[in-house]
């Protein structure tokens, strides 16, 4: 039964994502929105919502090792599985000048998110400070791409969305929103449930559930994304989502989690988890900024780098 409900919630979140996705990228192009924001933006938000919601749920049932290490777990699936993977299949080409901006957020989340795992508590006025800096990141972001979207000829701004067009296009739009939502909040429910009767019945810490099953499946939604974004090598896409994704995860849902419900951070992710996230996040600099593109052979490595600690994590709990 414990499995069952893992796989229905992983399922649901995966389909939830999905809708939440096309819905948020249609109603986006309808504004005049460009790739790379809507990549940063609303593709990794909604990508982000299972853990959202996952983490939320995980606080409030009294399981901190599940919404932290959902959080650090997906950030580090992110950028060592996810683009990795990406760029196996496809090497991910980086422009050098909106990396600056959302390089900078990811390193000032990085940062924050460190000192917080490492004060052992994550208080209300952290969650506070944390949703200020994503609310101020958006609007920097929004404000740049409309300076930029600006200079471009009135009838590419004014192109009208490819999908579907009038009021009954934007509705199925909105359609699509409201039902991925309302599907990753039952599947994570699922999810959350079945994670914690899992670490019961065999003794395995909550923390290493979050940081495995639980990080790496609210992470399909963004897994779906890139890998689908890299086949049609649209690069920028995929890269985006991920650097957008993990700004969310940080900023968005461990702020909003703390405002909800302050939970204690398990000193194990304090001891390894938060500096595999931090070594991951310097990884994907140093892969970014020497030629600004992600090569296959360094997707490789990154891979086999995840799988190492997978291994680790598999071995110091079992053994």
């Amino acid at each position: 039964m414990v499995f069952v409900l893992i796989a229905v919630g992983l399922a649901m979140l995966v389909a939830g994502g999905e809708m939440l996705v096309r819905g948020a990228v249609a109603l986006a192009k309808r504004f005049g929105m460009s790739p790379l924001l809507i990549g940063l933006t609303l593709v990794g938000f909604g990508t982000s919502a299972p853990e959202l919601v996952t983490s939320i749920n995980a606080a409030l049932a009294g399981s901190p090792g599940i919404a932290v290490g959902n959080v650090v777990g997906s950030n580090i699936a992110n950028i060592l599985l996810i683009l990795g993977v990406s760029a196996l299949i496809f090497p991910v080409a980086v422009a050098s000048g909106p990396f600056r901006r959302d390089g900078t957020a990811l390193a000032i989340a990085t940062v924050l998110c460190v000192l917080a795992v490492l004060a052992g508590q994550l208080t209300l006025w952290m969650g506070l400070g944390l949703v200020a800096a994503l609310i101020a990141y958006i609007a920097i972001a929004w404000f740049q791409d409309r300076k930029a979207q600006a200079a471009l000829a009135p009838e590419v701004l004014g192109a009208p969305a490819t999908a579907s067009t009038g009021p009954a296009g934007s509705l199925i739009e909105i359609a699509l929103v409201v039902a991925g939502l309302a599907s990753t909040i039952v599947g994570a429910n699922l999810l959350v449930t079945g994670a914690i009767d899992l670490a019961s019945s065999f003794g395995v810490p909550e923390s290493v559930i979050g940081l495995t099953i639980v990080a790496v499946g609210t992470s399909l939604p963004e897994l779906v994304t890139s890998v689908m974004a890299a086949l049609r090598k649209h690069s920028d896409l995929a890269f985006g989502n991920i650097v957008g994704s993990n700004i969310y995860n940080i900023f968005g849902i461990l702020g909003a989690t703390a405002v909800i419900h302050p939970i204690a951070v398990p000193p194990e992710i304090a001891r390894l988890d938060i500096w595999v996230m931090a070594a991951a996040t310097a990884a994907l600099f140093i892969v970014t900024i020497t030629g600004w593109r992600i090569a296959r052979w360094e997707g490789g490595v990154m891979v086999a780098a995840y799988a190492g600690y997978i291994g680790w994590l598999a071995m110091t709990t079992l053994g």
